[in-house]
């Protein structure tokens, strides 16, 4: 049986029961509408359950992103330890607190270098495309951190901030979250922020947002003469480094994503972990995947697998 890896899985350390009805009503209050309180509660032997189940393999675990370093630094801690305990079943994707570029730089040494945490070091790492809502990636304040994620020809798992307010009376992760990764990417092409780090291997969740289906505007009308276009990105270098991105497959439409990057590009994702995901959304988002017309099965097989060109510590431990 050919591995599958799951790049797009989150967890949440354990948390007691007054901060989970906390967040249980936060979240209500946004008009995300979690039925029970319990589905904010994460656990690793009901998650492994359902990847067996589910024929997968590995997932790469990313945080649910948090507003503090002390507890985005105890999840990293968290996930490190469950690497140690399943090293052939999860990955760790490490959260960087991308409001402190300092702290950032500290937070990749501290996952990646030496022992790592524990002895374990992370497989790569997972970024907010606004974090907090407001810390843009295409931030200018982030260029050393993105330099040294450079150097280290990274795999980073880039996800939308989704914790923030309704709009229009529905909660973020249904739609707002699509056009904050667009907004971000398209703001990472024209900072010509992918010519200055071609090294860095970019996935974006959600099968890249909206961007996909608005690729085609952009690039047919994105260096025309009234768009500012400060770096001079001429469409040949946009659409090139548009097809070097890397989408997942969660939560949204695959053609789109298909037609952008092609299938070498696309990663198996769940978003599994996360109350907006359940077992039966996720089952009928794989289901889809494996009954696409688009693709042989070998194509298909491809995309199960193809986590481990962005982290190539996985396919070690997995002895591929």
């Amino acid at each position: 049986m050919t591995p599958w890896i799951d790049i797009h899985a989150h967890f949440s350390p354990p948390i007691s029961e007054s901060e989970n009805l906390s967040r249980w009503h936060a979240r209500r209050s946004e008009c995300f509408m979690v039925p029970l309180p319990n589905q904010f509660l994460w656990d690793a032997r009901r998650t492994l359950d359902y990847m067996d189940r589910a024929g997968i393999t590995m997932q790469m675990l990313s945080n649910i992103p948090t507003t503090s370093l002390s507890a985005l630094q105890a999840s990293n801690d968290f996930a490190a330890s469950l690497v140690a305990q399943y090293p052939t079943r999860f990955g760790f994707l490490a959260a960087l607190p991308t409001d402190d570029p300092e702290a950032c730089l500290a937070e990749i040494s501290r996952c990646a270098d030496g022992e790592g945490i524990n002895g374990v070091k992370a497989d790569g790492f997972a970024v907010t495309a606004a974090y907090k809502g407001t810390a843009l990636l295409s931030s200018p304040s982030l260029d050393d951190v993105w330099a040294e994620l450079d150097r280290r020809k990274a795999g980073v798992f880039c996800h939308p901030w989704a914790q923030g307010p309704a709009n229009f009376g529905r909660p973020a992760p249904l739609i707002e979250v699509a056009f904050e990764t667009t907004r971000v990417a398209v703001d990472l092409l024209y900072s010509a922020h992918f010519r200055r780090h071609p090294n860095v291997k970019l996935c974006l969740a959600h099968c890249g947002g909206a961007l996909p289906a608005l690729s085609g505007r952009l690039l047919a009308l994105g260096t025309e003469a009234w768009v500012p276009n400060p770096n001079g990105m001429t469409k040949e270098e946009m659409e090139e480094q548009l097809r070097a991105l890397y989408l997942d497959t969660a939560g949204n439409t695959l053609q789109p994503g298909l037609g952008l990057v092609g299938h070498k590009h696309i990663i198996y994702g769940s978003d599994c972990g996360v109350p907006c995901t359940t077992e039966a959304t996720a089952e009928a988002n794989r289901q889809s995947l494996l009954a696409f017309e688009g693709l042989t099965k070998e194509e298909i097989e491809e995309i199960g697998q193809n986590a481990l060109r962005l982290f190539p510590r996985v396919k070690e431990r997995l002895g591929l």
